[in-house]
């Protein structure tokens, strides 16, 4: 079984935030989709390991932003490769405004973004599907929305190559982390950007 063939599937990109008592926070998902149009509602999935999952299911309420092709990777480094629960992601941070809901949308890098309040949730094993009501949102820019591919091909730095030495390590596809040893275990996760074992290929250096 070949697990690239997810990376066909046609992912967008999103940053994702919540607000709980005076605490912002925000993280970067693959998983925002429209469920219905009538009434307007979305679907997202989000690890139980972000703190933005926990402000999530405790307040019900998030908003998403839509990124665009012209996001750079320090988006990505900022609210994926860092934890809310170690780092205050909003603290000094100029490219966002509050929402008619009262949380944070993302203005450089994004071509939209949507209010929703949560009406169901659906425990998915490492994930929770949070099925929500749309109740604002608005187009920022007429740019692009980026794609999972598009972010692969064009938005993340290209892993150096070291000189040749023999040795077999695993590296994470999507931030590049790299893992030492001849067997990646398969509950391992990737401490930069969470991503699973199945995230990994096995490089020979």
């Amino acid at each position: 079984m070949n697990k690239k063939a997810m990376y066909q599937l046609t992912y967008g990109l999103f940053v994702l935030t919540a607000r709980m008592g005076e605490k912002d926070n925000g993280c970067i998902i693959n998983t925002a989709a429209q469920v219905t149009s009538s009434p307007n509602r979305i679907s997202i999935t989000v690890n139980k390991d972000n703190l933005t999952h926990d402000m999530i299911k405790e307040t019900g309420k998030f908003n998403i932003s839509v990124l665009s092709e012209h996001a750079g990777f320090d988006i990505f480094k900022h609210f994926g490769f860092q934890s809310g629960r170690t780092a205050d992601k909003f603290d000094g941070y100029p490219f966002c405004r509050r929402s008619a809901n009262g949380l944070y949308y993302i203005t450089e890098g994004t071509n939209a973004y949507i209010s929703a309040k949560v009406e169901q949730t659906i425990d998915v094993g490492s994930h929770t599907m949070f099925i929500a009501l749309v109740e604002d949102m608005d187009v920022i820019s007429d740019i692009p929305s980026a794609t999972y591919s598009y972010y692969q091909s064009s938005i993340k730095p290209k892993p150096e190559s070291p000189a040749s030495t023999g040795k077999t390590v695993w590296r994470c596809v999507v931030c590049g982390y790299i893992y030492e040893g001849e067997t990646l275990p398969a509950d391992y996760i990737c401490p930069l950007c969470k991503h699973p074992a199945s995230d990994f290929e096995k490089v020979v250096l």
